[in-house]
């Protein structure tokens, strides 16, 4: 499998599974949560068949992770948590959030499409004079990316619930 379609199908269905689970007034539940948890899970064996260590190969690696935690940081800011009079929580996920995936998503696409396409001889040059042993560290980079920001979103989300719930429970005081 060429690394652009592995990037498209990788990328394409955690941005499915994520715009599908989040976007619009969604109730906060175990199983959305860990809905994208799992999906990222599966996707890491399927598309990581080794784990480069040569050279700089784990400090991109790690960069990729790096990444992916600030973008999920991100992307769960823009996630607000509320409470409904019923007591239910909920999220509402709108453009913004939206568009942080996206972009993303289309991010390690099109690299993977350029790799291949528009820029293959310089991403050779890049990854000799780098010390980047090849194809397996840039997408191992892409991957922990995607997972580390699954992680990360879900992260915010388990925080924001925590936080709703513990406001929740603190008594009001009535003063007569």
């Amino acid at each position: 499998m060429s690394q652009f379609l592995a990037a498209l199908i990788a990328s394409g269905t955690i941005l499915l599974v994520i715009l599908a689970t989040d976007l619009g007034r969604r109730r906060i539940t175990r199983t959305r949560l860990l809905r994208s948890v799992i999906v990222v899970a599966v996707i890491i064996p399927v598309f990581v068949h080794s784990f480069p260590t040569q050279g700089n190969d784990l400090s991109l690696q790690l960069v990729g992770i790096g990444t992916g935690i600030i973008c999920g940081l991100i992307a769960g800011s823009l996630l607000p948590a509320h409470r409904r009079p019923s007591g239910e929580l909920y999220t509402t996920g709108g453009l913004g959030y939206a568009l942080v995936w996206i972009v993303l998503s289309l991010g390690r696409i099109v690299f993977a499409y350029g790799a291949e396409h528009w820029f293959a001889e310089g991403l050779v040059r890049f990854s000799v004079e780098y010390q980047v042993s090849g194809a397996d560290t840039y997408a191992n980079a892409f991957v922990f990316m995607s997972l580390a920001m699954v992680l990360a979103r879900t992260t915010v989300l388990v925080t924001k619930m925590r936080r709703l719930n513990a406001t929740a429970a603190v008594p009001v005081s009535v003063t007569r």
